[in-house]
């Protein structure tokens, strides 16, 4: 005869089964998001086809799409194509952006090894971060004037601020045991922050760098509200003087669709340098 199994024994066979949680895999979604699409545009259709809205609230489809072929062959803004408005906002929305890496990693790495270099800087940071551009964009205008200058350098003051964050908050993701260890092999400290600091941080840099980009396309309108005459935010600010609904929403699809291809770059970029990131 067997023993009588213990209150112990018992509780654990009345356990429930180990439940283990798996994060979806990134592909998995692109159905979902596909029907999700489709969807929106039905019912965007659905909408202005039975008069639901008036155009001038919501156009249909087909005026947002004549608008587009319209700006495509320069008959909106005085001759200027769609080609022109695109690569001027492109050329200030990339040198703002490459501005802003250049200077606001280092910083943000120097914030996160140095106490004096995160006491230096943090305050003004986190000061201007909350700000919305346009709250400073008089400033800038008196200081820099109207000229390329205060445009870029306002997309740059949007983008450094995550970017100095993401850097600083990355360091932290540097494991003691790996400083020490290359610490106890004679690295030295430029070495430490080079070979296990950096690439400690480098996920949460590549992410601040997709929140920055998405931040510059956003700040793009306003920055372009500075005696701009061509660029994608100033074709939008136009048309809007005019009530010209149709020719708003396809300059919004289109800085959506640009900013949604450059944070498709930067996810391919980060699979590609942090492939061992979330396994």
């Amino acid at each position: 005869m067997t023993a009588p199994a213990s209150a112990q024994e018992r509780a654990a066979l009345e356990l429930p089964a180990a439940r283990f949680y798996h994060f979806p895999e990134p592909g998995r979604a692109a159905g979902v998001s596909l029907f999700t699409v489709f969807a929106l545009l039905l019912g965007w259709w659905t909408a202005t086809e039975l008069g639901w809205l008036p155009p001038l609230v919501l156009p249909t489809p087909r005026a947002v799409g004549e608008a587009l072929l319209a700006a495509h062959r320069g008959e909106l803004q005085g001759g200027r194509t769609l080609t022109e408005h695109f690569l001027w906002s492109f050329g200030r929305v990339l040198a703002g952006f490459l501005l802003a890496c250049a200077t606001a990693i280092p910083l943000g790495i120097l914030m996160g090894v140095s106490r004096i270099a995160r006491g230096v800087f943090d305050p003004p940071v986190e000061f201007y971060r909350p700000l919305p551009p346009l709250a400073y964009l008089p400033l800038i205008v008196i200081w820099f004037g109207i000229d390329e200058t205060s445009k870029i350098l306002l997309i740059f003051l949007a983008c450094f601020a995550p970017l100095a964050v993401s850097a600083r908050a990355g360091v932290r993701a540097a494991h003691a045991e790996q400083i020490h260890a290359a610490l106890s092999m004679g690295a030295s400290h430029a070495q430490v922050v080079r070979h296990v600091i950096l690439p400690a941080a480098l996920p949460e840099i590549l992410t601040g760098m997709r929140i920055a980009v998405g931040f510059g396309w956003t700040t793009l309108v306003a920055a372009e509200l500075v005696a701009a005459t061509v660029g994608l935010g100033q074709l939008v600010m136009n048309a809007s003087n005019f009530l010209r609904t149709d020719v708003v929403l396809m300059g919004i699809f289109v800085i959506g669709a640009v900013a949604w291809l450059f944070d498709l770059a930067m996810r391919g970029l980060e699979a590609r340098l942090v492939p061992w990131r979330g396994r």
